[in-house]
């Protein structure tokens, strides 16, 4: 394990994963169709400055956030020429930095462009937005129903123009479903009206991870990939027609050994007892670090290859591991919490599975206190 100063727990990122995970994702999507690297929750907890600046590299010339401010990040990172698109929408208070460091808003409803009508007053530019159309998730939107008086509002809005069409799937892992179709449906409708009502968009984009690379037919004119380019597949599984690279390994190092006899108590609450003389190790790694206390008594950790239980309560800051079955542990030793270790690996949908969550879950909640070292 490379030994670093400060506290041992890292997230590592592998910035060749995202390489890799980014060129096949694009083999997957049709000719010609542009891709917009979804990017939010601080890269799915990867760091978003220097994720957004390893995919400007290969390319990517759109990213997709959730939040004006993960927006700004990206700009203050260095990215330049890319587009950033706002997919989460925005409040008064956040108009200006969109203004400033050159966003694009996804409109939601009337009351948004209002907003940036505001702002244009007087200026004689032109905003590009994008426009979300509510086709069944019930989030945020404009309702079909309600498109038409929306697009002959937003005409009446000096330099506000929709260059853009999108909408968010209800299903992040099955659209083989009637109701998915009918959001698919409802999606193409909405463009049609657009056009209708003197406002044709360019770009409409609805695929997520899981229609980007399965459904070409929903491909349109953008994608919009996720997890798939952290090197996941939505539905925790695998899919032999395609590669992908975890981008993520969480590690930490042992902080104690300690020798205990048997009808020892693990924990808080003692939710374990020894049965054995057992050897408990000490990691520095805690819930408020991400680390699913829902894992006490599940989840399993590599140790020199081997694997080894989590005992006890996760508490804050400290789990316990048995490694009295792991040969040679000594102080120091590196534990991977999930990614490789030599030929062993524990996959995050795997540690997912025993939290019961997803894996998106667990990448988003790796804590700020964990640094993220960049490899590769």
């Amino acid at each position: 394990m490379k030994v670093r100063q400060g506290r041992p727990t890292i997230a590592e990122i592998d910035r060749s994963a995202l390489r890799w995970n980014l060129g096949q994702v694009q083999r997957r999507v049709k000719n010609g169709v542009p891709l917009m690297a979804v990017v939010k929750a601080d890269a799915y907890g990867h760091g978003i400055a220097e994720v957004a600046r390893v995919l400007e590299k290969e390319g990517v010339k759109a990213f997709g956030v959730a939040t004006v401010e993960e927006g700004v990040a990206i700009r203050d990172a260095g990215v330049v020429h890319p587009e950033v698109l706002v997919l989460g929408g925005f409040v008064t208070d956040q108009v200006e930095p969109i203004f400033h460091h050159r966003l694009t808003p996804v409109v939601c409803d009337l009351e948004m462009a209002k907003i940036l009508a505001q702002r244009l007053r007087g200026s004689m530019r032109a905003l590009p937005v994008h426009i979300k159309a509510d086709t069944g998730l019930g989030r945020l939107g404009v309702p079909l129903a309600q498109m038409p008086v929306f697009l002959d509002e937003m005409r009446k809005i000096d330099r506000l123009k929709i260059v853009g069409l999108c909408s968010h799937l209800g299903s992040a892992v099955e659209l083989a479903t009637p109701w998915i179709e009918r959001q698919v449906q409802a999606f193409i409708r909405a463009g049609e009206l657009c056009a209708i009502h003197g406002s044709p968009v360019r770009l409409r984009h609805l695929a997520n991870s899981v229609a980007t690379l399965g459904r070409p037919d929903l491909h349109f004119e953008m994608v919009r990939p996720g997890i798939a380019l952290y090197g996941l597949l939505p539905n925790g599984g695998s899919d032999p027609s395609i590669e992908l690279r975890p981008a993520m390994r969480l590690r930490t190092r042992v902080l104690q050994l300690r020798r205990l006899p048997p009808g020892s108590g693990i924990g808080y609450d003692q939710t374990f007892v020894t049965e054995r003389d057992s050897l408990i190790a000490t990691l520095p790694i805690g819930y408020a670090d991400g680390y699913a206390r829902a894992l006490s008594n599940r989840g399993e950790v590599l140790v020199r290859r081997h694997r080894a239980r989590v005992v006890g309560r996760i508490s804050m800051d400290l789990t316990m591991i048995d490694v009295t079955e792991v040969p040679g542990v000594a102080l120091g030793d590196e534990v991977v919490l999930w990614g490789k270790q030599g030929g062993g690996e524990i996959r995050v949908d795997e540690v997912a599975a025993w939290a019961e969550t997803i894996s998106y879950e667990l990448l988003t909640t790796v804590g700020r206190r964990i640094p993220r070292v960049y490899v590769n």
